[in-house]
């Protein structure tokens, strides 16, 4: 029960029913809050105490100031918390590995259950090992079934053992779209009361329900565990971004262009730990769809959040996703009667201001490397080749310009005279064949070096640097959207009708969102065009945005490794970082789903696919983009006609029942887990051997040794274990040791659940570069604690250095932990012997995760680095003054020292009382049962 301080407690009816409510406008100066800081308010007054939430923290958000540096506490309890398979197996590993530990110091292990709705989707196991046929999907989920049959049956258990626990089965859709099409209220109903649905999710893209107007962000997954628990997630009141969008998109751009577009603005303003929040006549310009996607890439420019507003449109989406009349009469009800309806005319006070005319919006990808590195489609080509010679170490000259197959019409040069089609213009040189054409052969190609090629089919080809190897309709981000979708299928029914084919070298893969998609592309009868071009359904699920790209065709790969063949990949993801799509390829695009299937058809980042052909119709004639690109009424027509409720009431009727593969799994009984000391996936962790009722503490560090010494923009996927696992790594001799096959090693992601797996595969990452061990790239780093320090597996030496009893350190630069919220970053980091890291700067996420696993989080002085304090790796470490936290407060610094004779005052990133705690607990698990046992 509230405290109810401020009167806020009511009644709103809405048709028979009433609801309790905390009225916003009881607290004075919410009217002109922002629409994200209204949902914190509500929390506040809702959750009210007397304790740890109390009438000032809400007199605090009420009396926000926007041009104030974050500097109050709050504590905010989500209304749930969802979950993906990769980050919510180890979740719930850690709750039964909690049953046990409060068995064993007295305590009632069914203490241990979620207290707020908590539901996981599996989709981040299917891999795209088969494609290109019509029993792809089949086959993938089938061996998706074999590879998973432990994690499956834990989860069943889960779900039986844990009350407020439900499991969305495999073969599904993404937990994103999921989210937003099935799992969101918007407005929560829960004992009688009526307020904002919140949540916090255990991927980073959990802010696409922001889309929906649901304040929800991503968290590692144990903090995701501490708020199914009841624990608050401790905040600082954020500052917020306002961002005006005014206009509307052009014809021939896509939300993809434009969530590129703003993402690039975003990082270069600089948002992270901030929320963003789009207002302004141009908000209902934008559909909910186009929404999703926007939020969905929050992490990709660093925000917390980046929300819209309910309004009308939300609404619209909300009944066309199924939901109850009674629910959207509710949330149009709620949202009105606090103040929190989207008014284009009312601006809200904000901390800072960006604004975008959506009609300066142009075609764009993104990469290689980074979601922030847009590029103009224009500009594509040219910024390839001028980015190739970072990827290419012995690049024969570019090879001498060939006759082109065909000559071109002089009027096909002209432009596209459609008025609403895209301003793609038309080449005056043909191309070679669309199936066996050599790619490279303009003379501005760049490093060139051809690679003769035979496929399986005994037909030959060549493939170069810049060669596309994976064209991937794949990700949350893109294939929630409709528009983008039918758009890449319009464009495949345009090729397919003129004759063109994918290159033979290009893996082509589709993998929906959710079933809905297939079911408007077989309604609209597009199915079969995209797989004429090789897009055949290959799974639901990440798939290749999250490294679950399968295997290249073996000659392809091979072609690859021999020649050091800088390929690339384009997909319709979030995430394009190093070594993250497939180990074979070096170079990663972010597209739209359209633009994918265009790159299919040309085959090679060294085509302009806005002025060169992507191949010959049957008639030797030149096809360019401008000739696939649908118009915006072709796309609006196919919408309507084929997207209809009772596809999404259908498929989501029984969502958490599964198929009768899944119903036929075996379930485990019991509230306890039995642990199979021969299982390889699901593994007992050690969080809380030997942990007391009280905590130990906290001591100095002295006599630590450097890791690994990192540069800037490490990546969580730098750092935690994903993808593939390689059998001469520490992984795979673990797992060869165990009796497992290498065809049967599975993914990283799927051996969440086993930590042994898991430590042995952070900091391994193929395109890491551990600065101690000069002249490597993978997971490597000197030990210390050998004669000459020779170079070794970071795994061995960590070892070694536990062994000894010698802690560990991690030197790192810029925005150290960005990308996904993996919480084996921090876990596998805390179980190899880090002790604390040193970072120029964080990101918000891994930074919290960290301090949840009992790492200390250190900031080199401002404007200070490793290279500038002369930092080589090679030192020992001591750090003084950490005790100071045994007294209650939190040092603002602590003295950093080592035996060469440098020494500093490193900024504590311990930014609040309730971090504070974790620490002092040796990490959130450990406060959190403690808590419990006190209770």
């Amino acid at each position: 029960m509230s405290a109810n301080s401020f009167d806020a407690r009511s009644t709103l009816q809405v048709g028979d029913e009433s609801y309790e409510i905390f009225k916003l406008d009881k607290v004075e100066g919410s009217a002109r809050l922002p629409y994200s800081l209204k949902v914190l308010l509500e929390n506040l007054l809702r959750t009210e105490d007397g304790a740890n939430i109390t009438a000032d923290h809400i007199r605090a958000v009420g009396s926000w100031d926007p041009n104030a540096q974050p500097s109050q506490e709050i504590q905010f309890t989500p209304a749930r918390v969802i979950m993906q398979d990769f980050t919510g197996v180890p979740c719930v590993v850690d709750l039964a590995t909690m049953r046990e530990a409060v068995k064993e110091l007295g305590g009632d292990p069914d203490r241990i259950n979620p207290l707020a709705p908590a539901e996981l989707v599996i989709d981040h196991s299917v891999i795209a090992d088969k494609f290109g046929t019509a029993n792809a999907f089949a086959q993938n989920v089938e061996l998706e079934y074999g590879r998973n049959r432990e994690r499956y049956q834990f989860l069943r258990w889960g779900q039986t053992a844990f009350d407020e626990f439900k499991v969305v089965p495999p073969g599904t859709g993404i937990v994103h779209q999921v989210n937003i099409e099935h799992l969101a209220r918007t407005v929560m109903v829960r004992g009688g009361q009526a307020y904002p649905d919140t949540l916090v999710g255990t991927d980073s893209h959990t802010t696409m329900v922001n889309g929906l107007g649901v304040l929800g962000w991503g968290v590692g997954g144990i903090e995701a565990e501490a708020a199914m628990l009841g624990q608050p997630v401790s905040m600082l009141i954020p500052r917020v971004v306002g961002f005006k969008l005014t206009g509307s998109l052009p014809t021939g751009t896509t939300a993809t262009d434009l969530v590129l577009t703003i993402t690039e603005m975003l990082r270069k303003h600089g948002v992270v730990g901030k929320f963003v929040e789009f207002y302004g006549e141009g908000v209902g310009a934008v559909p909910l769809a186009n929404r999703a996607t926007i939020g969905n890439m929050s992490p990709e420019f660093g925000s917390t959040a980046a929300i819209f507003p309910i309004d009308g449109e939300t609404i619209n989406y909300l009944k066309l996703t199924g939901r109850s009349q009674e629910q959207l009469q509710l949330v149009e009800a709620y949202a009105k009667a606090q103040g929190m309806w989207h008014d284009a005319g009312h601006e809200p006070e904000y901390s800072e201001y960006l604004e975008l005319d959506l009609a300066t919006v142009v075609p764009s990808i993104a990469g290689p490397k980074r979601p922030q590195d847009r590029i103009a489609l224009a500009d594509a080509k040219r910024q390839f080749l001028a980015d190739l010679p970072d990827y290419v170490s012995d690049a024969q000259p570019a090879a001498a310009p060939q006759a082109s197959a065909s000559p071109v019409d002089e009027a096909s040069s002209e432009s596209f005279p459609a008025s609403d089609a895209p301003a793609y213009g038309h080449a005056e040189n043909g191309a070679g064949s669309p199936q066996h054409a050599a790619i490279g052969s303009q003379p501005d190609s760049g490093p060139s070096k051809r690679v003769q090629v035979t496929g399986p089919d005994g037909n030959s080809y060549e493939i170069d640097h810049g060669a596309v190897a994976v064209a991937a309709i794949t990700s949350c981000t893109n294939t929630s959207n409709p528009y983008v979708m039918v758009g890449a299928a319009l464009v495949a029914k345009k090729a397919v009708e003129k004759g063109l084919t994918r290159k033979p070298w290009v893996k082509t893969t589709l993998a929906p969102g959710s079933q809905v998609v297939m079911d408007y592309y077989d309604r609209a009868g597009l199915t079969p065009y995209l797989d004429k071009l090789g897009f055949n359904l290959v799974g639901y699920g990440c798939t290749t945005c999250i490294g679950n790209s399968g295997p290249l065709p073996e000659e392809i790969s091979q072609a690859v490794n021999d020649n050091d063949l800088a390929v690339v990949s384009v997909l319709s993801g979030n995430r394009n970082f190093e070594g993250r799509i497939n180990p074979d390829v070096k170079m990663n695009y972010l597209a739209s789903p359209p633009l994918v299937v265009a790159y299919a058809i040309a085959g090679s980042m060294k085509t302009d696919i806005t002025t060169e052909p992507l191949g010959t119709d049957q008639d030797g004639n030149p096809v360019h983009l401008a000739d696939l690109w649908p118009s915006e009424q072709e796309v609006e027509e196919v919408v309507a006609g084929a997207i209809g409720q009772e596809m999404y009431t259908k498929g989501y009727t029984d969502v958490f029942a599964g198929d009768a593969q899944w119903q036929a799994l075996p379930v485990p009984t019991g509230n306890t887990f039995e642990w199979d000391p021969q299982s390889t996936y699901v593994r007992k962790p050690p969080y809380f051997d030997g942990m007391g009722t009280e905590p130990s503490p906290v001591e100095d560090i002295s006599g630590a040794r450097v890791l690994a010494k990192l540069g800037d923009s490490v990546t969580t996927d730098h750092i935690s274990p994903a993808g593939a696992i390689k059998a001469d790594t520490p992984a795979g001799q673990y797992l060869t040791e165990h009796g497992v096959e290498r065809r049967e090693f599975n993914s990283y992601g799927s051996r969440r659940g086993n930590h042994e797996v898991m430590i042995r595969g952070t900091f391994a990452n193929i395109r890491l570069r551990n600065q101690i061990a000069q002249g490597t790239e993978g997971g490597f780093t000197r030990d210390f604690t050998q004669p000459d320090a020779p170079v070794s597996f970071i795994y061995d030496a960590s070892q070694n250095y536990q062994a000894q009893g010698i802690p560990l350190v991690i030197l790192a630069g810029k925005e150290y932990g960005s990308g996904s919220s993996r919480d084996w970053a921090a876990k596998g980091t805390a179980l190899l012997g880090v002790k604390a890291v040193i970072a120029e700067s964080y990101e918000r996420i891994h930074r919290s995760n960290l301090i949840g696993m009992g790492v200390l989080p250190l900031q080199f002085p401002e404007g200070q680095s490793a290279e500038s304090l002369g930092l080589s790796g090679e030192e020992t470490f001591s750090f003084s003054g950490i005790t100071a936290l045994n007294d209650g407060g939190t040092p603002e610094t602590v003295r950093v020292s080592t035996e060469t004779g440098v020494s500093f005052d490193a900024t504590v990133r311990i930014d609040t009382p309730g971090e504070a705690d974790y620490y002092r607990n040796g990490g959130i698990m450990q406060y959190v049962l403690r808590s419990l046992l006190r209770k």
